[in-house]
């Protein structure tokens, strides 16, 4: 199969860094053996780096189970999955709410991944959201019917073709994941931010400790290992979480994500902005044959509009 235009993306998924990628991965090396996502979820870095052909195998992990079942299935059994889908979404046409209701029912009952992937193609702002009792309990978006059998059969198996031959997928806990890591891996972390994930917010299973994750990130530089995370951010004047401490010493950057679709609906004009931190091992690795960024630079530029604003190259002291 010849990809042709967009990179595939099968997996609707509300903070997928699809868009963003180009940004994260000029901050990696050209080149190296492997790319491991602890929290995959939709894989948009690593589908983005395959397309690239910047990596040579992937490890796609999830602690949250059923998006592992479905990436295995776009994987192994591209043709049955489409085939679910289209299956499912002709049998919405002309009661799409009662027949999304039903779905959600069997997926609670089941979480078979063709069900997790029509939810995520219909729901709201395709935002996995349980309730109390571990159910996914999004609502549909009655403005639309998800994405077209052809559209995301050419997605599935777009994402088959580039991923299948050389990924290892696993659910697992995300220590377990980088306790393997070694310094030839580059490991990108996208973990639950922390403005999102307090004690009582349900968008994401499971949560991840601050204090746990900063430790994990120090054991990493103890082991010389290549990582970039995306964590938190701010828009305009708001600031979500807690930035990671300077004595980890990573390069700060700040990755300009568009306008805030809720300042614009109440009348202001604020860019979201999100984080995006380098770790030593990575900055030195990519340094060869390149230019990277300043390592205490954080990119401001003009408030409503991320025009200019990344990336741009500065040598490194």
């Amino acid at each position: 199969m010849k990809l042709v235009g967009r990179i595939p993306h099968p997996i609707p998924y509300q903070g997928s860094k699809r868009n963003l990628a180009p940004q994260i991965l000029a901050h990696m090396p050209s080149r190296f053996d492997r790319l491991v996502e602890p929290f995959a979820g939709s894989a948009a870095i690593s589908l983005a780096v395959a397309a690239r052909s910047m990596a040579g195998s992937f490890w796609l992990n999830d602690a949250h189970l059923p998006i592992i079942q479905l990436w295995r299935m776009i994987l192994d059994s591209p043709d049955e999955l489409s085939c679910q889908y289209r299956h499912l979404w002709g049998e919405q046409l002309g009661h799409e709410k009662d027949y999304f209701n039903e779905i959600r029912a069997q997926f609670n009952q089941t979480h078979q991944p063709e069900h997790f992937l029509y939810l995520l193609a219909r729901c709201v702002k395709a935002a996995i959201r349980y309730n109390g009792n571990g159910e996914f309990n999004n609502t549909p978006d009655n403005r639309r019917k998800g994405a077209k059998p052809s559209e995301m059969d050419a997605r599935i198996k777009g994402a088959s073709h580039l991923l299948a031959s050389r990924t290892f997928v696993t659910s697992t806990d995300y220590l377990n994941v980088i306790a393997a890591c070694t310094e030839n891996d580059v490991i990108y972390m996208d973990p639950p931010y922390q403005g999102v994930c307090g004690g009582r917010d349900n968008r994401y299973a499971p949560k991840v400790d601050h204090e746990e994750f900063k430790s994990a990130l120090a054991d990493l530089n103890k082991r010389n290992c290549m990582f970039l995370v995306s964590y938190d951010g701010r828009t305009g004047d708001k600031v979500y979480g807690d930035p990671l401490p300077k004595s980890l010493k990573l390069t700060h950057l700040e990755v300009c994500a568009g306008r805030s679709t809720q300042a614009t609906l109440l009348g202001k004009s604020h860019v979201t902005y999100e984080s995006l931190y380098l770790s030593q091992a990575l900055v030195k690795a990519a340094q060869n044959g390149r230019r990277l960024i300043a390592r205490t630079a954080t990119l401001f530029p003009a408030e409503g509009s991320c025009q200019g604003s990344y990336p741009r190259t500065l040598s490194i002291d």
